[in-house]
């Protein structure tokens, strides 16, 4: 790396890009979680119109979306939040569990619908 020397110092060589600033600062905009009390605390937030915040709410699992119009008129919605919670892998032994229990009922429903064939016939030649 190439540097420049001048009377107050070392300095990196600047970026010669057209329309760039040199090493131009990356600022991290600024996050928050904030806080409310429910619909009276969404509702009390006191927000700049044109825009919107989420606000998280401490007395239900409840995230209130709050958002203001030109003329500084608010107007909230809350969505439900939960948990995530991943579905447990399926095995192969439990897949072969849920094979064989289907296979009995159909096994069971088959033999039922047979047996009942044989009742009706049964009892038709019994009546004639």
């Amino acid at each position: 790396m190439m540097f420049n020397y001048n009377n107050s110092g070392m300095y990196p060589p600047q970026n010669q890009g057209f329309g760039q600033m040199p090493y131009q600062q990356q600022i991290p905009k600024r996050t928050e979680i904030i806080h409310v009390n429910g619909e009276n605390g969404a509702q009390a937030l006191q927000m700049m119109p044109n825009s919107q915040a989420l606000l998280l709410d401490d007395t239900a699992p409840i995230v209130w979306l709050a958002q203001t119009d030109g003329a500084g008129y608010k107007t909230i919605t809350p969505y439900s939040i939960a948990p995530y919670q991943p579905e447990p892998e399926i095995t192969t032994k439990e897949l072969d569990e849920r094979i064989r229990k289907l296979e009995e009922a159909m096994n069971n429903a088959k033999s039922n619908a047979s047996g009942t064939k044989k009742h009706a016939n049964k009892q038709q030649s019994e009546s004639d």
